[in-house]
């Protein structure tokens, strides 16, 4: 685990961005049981968290992606955080509609991006990839050289990473589900001796044997 991925664990944990709850598991839309929260909208509205969220983002896109020429928000989450990351770099910014617009101009991807020009994707959270390779396929069709995505958090699932390899697009977190684990039980959120049935959780969510 890095100093970054230890870092922003920890703030997302403080304010509750994300938490775990191993003992009352939330129910996902697809009907999975997980021991995991995330809402990183949350780090918005905080201002130290945030800054902290930016410039993460803003350091992994130098040293991951250094040639980047734009960045692109997904929409809506990835808005915010590619505008004030794009600040800090000085760099353009844009952002990708999850459909056309049905008037005007009938724009999906809002902001100029030139053919060939070589863009970042900011993401707020990676789960299976499936709306964020959607936000890449865009951008492909329109010409842009995407680079990668740079996102706050993933889970690591197995699905999501074979999505991505599929789509032939690396995606680089600040921080992961594995490293806020293992921040969460030195800090107390959770017991140690939870952090095996999370990480099964997150090898496997179909298989609900981590609950008992």
């Amino acid at each position: 685990m890095t100093e970054i991925e230890r870092k922003i664990a920890s703030d997302l944990l403080s304010i509750k961005a994300v938490f775990l709850r191993p003992d009352e598991p939330f129910t996902w839309a697809s009907g999975i049981k997980s021991p995991v929260y995330c809402d990183n909208r949350l780090t918005l509205s905080d201002t130290r968290v945030r800054l902290d969220v930016e410039t993460a983002i803003a350091e992994t896109i130098k040293r991951v992606h250094p040639d980047v020429e734009i960045l692109m928000g997904t929409s809506t989450a990835g808005i915010a955080h590619a505008a004030i990351t794009a600040h800090l770099l000085n760099l353009p910014m844009g952002y990708v509609r999850s459909g056309a617009k049905d008037h005007g101009r009938k724009n999906q991807i809002e902001g100029r991006i030139e053919k060939g020009q070589k863009c970042v994707v900011v993401e707020d959270l990676i789960s299976t990839g499936g709306s964020v390779i959607e936000v890449v396929n865009v951008l492909r069709e329109a010409g842009a050289n995407v680079l990668g995505i740079v996102s706050i958090f993933t889970y690591g699932l197995q699905k999501g990473l074979d999505k991505l390899a599929e789509a032939n697009v690396k995606n680089t977190s600040v921080t992961n589900f594995d490293a806020l684990v293992e921040v969460a039980a030195e800090e107390n959120y959770i017991k140690k001796e939870d952090v095996e049935r999370l990480i099964s959780f997150r090898k496997n969510p179909s298989d609900e044997s981590w609950i008992k």
